[in-house]
């Protein structure tokens, strides 16, 4: 495994929409697990592939529950809406308020390519919105309804 350069918001590679990941092979299995050791450097909590240079639909997320790996996901159902804090390891210093669903359920695909659906409230729900995002070429300042200024213990 290896580190990865976080892309920062000035990177054109961010607004750009990844594609469908169609074969999971040694690559994809290698970015994904270079992508868990990135984010967990970085204290993160989710990090999709567009952040590391990497146009391919794969996300990892660790709320805390050890991580996740997503290959093509997408929301399938939502419900709710809370409004909370975001940052994002590509836009380091800044946070903001971003409305999000109180629930969401996805379908992805596994590291052996089984489809499988997953379903989280809370942060992990905020942190699935977040990076599928990224992969279409969105961030949350984007849909950030207010700035924030944290103090410094404070940050997300």
């Amino acid at each position: 495994m290896a580190l990865r350069e976080i892309r920062l918001l000035d990177d054109p590679i961010l607004r750009k929409k990844s594609r469908e990941i169609t074969e999971i092979n040694d690559r994809i299995r290698i970015l994904l697990d270079d992508m868990v050791e990135t984010m967990k450097e970085a204290e993160g909590v989710g990090l999709a592939a567009p952040q590391v240079g990497v146009l391919r639909r794969a996300v990892v997320i660790d709320v805390g529950d050890g991580p996740i790996k997503l290959i093509n996901p997408e929301i399938f159902e939502t419900k709710g809406e809370i409004i909370d804090v975001e940052g994002c390891l590509s836009i380091p210093g800044r946070s903001g308020k971003v409305p999000r669903p109180e629930w969401v359920k996805i379908k992805y695909l596994d590291i052996e390519g089984n489809e499988k659906f997953l379903e989280g409230t809370g942060l992990l729900a905020r942190a699935i919105c977040h990076e599928i995002d990224h992969l279409d070429g969105i961030l949350y300042i984007d849909k950030m309804i207010e700035e924030v200024t944290l103090e410094e213990d404070d940050e997300v």
